[in-house]
């Protein structure tokens, strides 16, 4: 069989397709392919600087999605393409018969990042399961390996999709309903659902050997994110109701209290070993919205004690250290991974209120800009850092997938974008100066389909060529929050949330 990774494959070229199948869109400094993908197939795509002569293949292996961004580093150019499926041995169908051509150009900030939340949010649709529309875990990974947290992350994107116009509300709404009663069809323990699904069948897929079973902290992050779009998805029609209809019963039938053994929730319950794993889920991390939503339940709530008792009662959840002249009240060390200060906050709005530790904006805040100090300070003399190259979290690395946070053996020299993309909220003007500089000076490498790449490691001159759904969510939800609070504002409406947040005792703070 021909090996189509190949790059010395010789292939044989075939003009067919429909010209309607492939449109090219000019941004700044590239152009977004699109084109209707078949299940299973594999793409190359060709660019020229005219309609005639020779065409290159631009990307370096076999393509297997319909979305492409081709990232030129230059304005003001008109680009031809075309594409090609991949049929046989050897062989390669156009799927359009002329090409076709867009110019780059330059954009202002605001239009940029729109188009860099656009980019994001195909990883979401575009890159989505064809079958139950849940979101994939990877790119490129097992077709079938979806993940509930992700999927948490996914809807938000649909929704934010919707209200920028990438789709239509119709569009949005409809694929909602269709994750949306997945969902109910799919494997779940005491109404919690797995860390990963098969999105063609919804049964769970193992994460390792104990937990095989229910995850709820992912449950916490997909419905933060269904709770969200039940209130956006108001109108009065039929798609739209049954789609709150059939969150609600989602909503309902999440037994937060059998994973609650007080004073503390617990990770993960296994049909086959129950609680054996025993994993507390205590603070401070990123797992403040399951007691949030545990207590909020109105069906199976646990006490509103237990977010002291439990979450915040730990001897060292307080922290009160300085950090570069940074005070930090909540939290290890420097901080931690910047994900710990996204993942609880793309749906609950923190600003304005605190509890007795802090106000949780502000914490997230200092946490944000005391890695952007630490990467300016670099003391370990990494190839890069620097005021606008910053910002650790849990991703891909040279080594592997790692959680990288400031400090020591944490800190092995690589970026992810999503840390600072998704701390925009905190440090508006300090993350934009940094995307703008990683979409000019770094795009040549770390741009691809589905915008950012996952990291990059500017020490080893080391790229990531993949995608994670967790790094992608935040950086299209929290740029969202950002520009207009939408997730914020929305999951807020929720009636059960204001009561569980005056129950816990959290206060206002100006």
């Amino acid at each position: 069989m021909m090996n189509y990774w190949s790059a010395s494959a010789f292939l044989v070229l075939l003009f067919v397709g429909n010209a309607s199948a492939l449109t090219a869109t000019g941004a700044d400094s590239r152009v977004d392919l699109s084109w209707e993908a078949k299940r299973d197939v594999l793409y190359n795509v060709y660019r020229n600087d005219a309609a005639r002569g020779s065409f290159e293949k631009i990307n370096k292996n076999p393509h297997p999605v319909g979305v492409y961004s081709d990232f030129t580093g230059k304005n003001g150019r008109v680009y031809y393409y075309k594409v090609s499926e991949i049929v046989g041995e050897g062989k390669e169908r156009f799927i359009a018969p002329k090409p076709v051509s867009a110019r780059t150009r330059q954009m202002e900030d605001a239009e940029l990042v729109t188009s860099i939340q656009e980019a994001t949010f195909r990883y979401f649709w575009d890159y989505a399961h064809p079958v139950s529309g849940m979101t994939r875990e990877r790119y490129f990974g097992n077709f079938d390996g979806c993940a509930s947290g992700g999927t948490g992350f996914g809807v938000l994107a649909v929704m934010i999709g919707a209200e920028r116009g990438f789709v239509t509300r119709t569009e949005a709404a409809e694929r909602l309903l269709t994750i949306a009663k997945f969902l109910e069809k799919a494997d779940r323990y005491h109404g919690a659902w797995a860390h990963w699904i098969n999105g063609s069948t919804g049964k769970t897929i193992r994460f390792s050997k104990t937990d095989d079973g229910a995850d709820i902290v992912e449950t916490a992050l997909l419905m933060q994110g269904l709770l969200t779009v039940r209130q956006y998805f108001d109108q009065d029609n039929p798609v739209e109701k049954e789609l709150r209809e059939t969150i609600t019963r989602l909503w309902e039938t999440v037994e937060w209290d059998w994973f609650y053994k007080e004073p503390y929730m617990v990770w993960h319950w296994s049909p086959n070993y129950g609680f054996e794993k025993n994993l507390k889920v205590r603070g401070y991390n990123e797992c403040m919205i399951v007691y949030l939503l545990a207590i909020a339940s109105p069906t199976h709530p646990i006490p509103a004690e237990a977010y002291y008792e439990g979450w915040a009662g730990q001897p060292n959840y307080a922290n009160g250290k300085k950090h570069y002249g940074i005070t930090l009240d909540v939290g290890r060390h420097m901080g931690g991974p910047l994900f710990l200060s996204h993942y609880s906050f793309c749906c609950f709005d923190p600003r304005g209120i605190r509890d007795k530790f802090t106000n949780y904006f502000k914490n997230a805040q200092a946490i944000t800009k005391i890695h952007r100090a630490y990467c300016k300070d670099n003391p370990g003399d990494f190839k890069g850092y620097n005021g606008l190259v910053w910002g650790l979290t849990a991703c891909y690395t040279p080594d592997g997938y790692r959680a990288c946070e400031p400090g020591g053996k944490h800190d092995n020299g690589t970026i992810a974008p999503t840390a600072a993309l998704g701390s925009m909220p905190y440090t508006p003007k300090e993350s934009l100066a940094t995307m703008k500089y990683f979409y000019h000076e770094l795009g040549d490498r770390l741009w691809g389909p589905f915008g950012f790449y996952d990291s990059f490691n500017p020490d080893r001159d080391w790229f990531a060529d993949g995608y994670l759904a967790i790094d992608q969510g935040p950086i299209i939800v929290m740029i969202e929050n950002a520009r207009t609070g939408l997730c914020w504002k929305n999951f807020m409406k929720n009636p059960e949330i204001v009561p569980t947040l005056k129950a816990i005792g959290f206060e206002r703070d100006e």
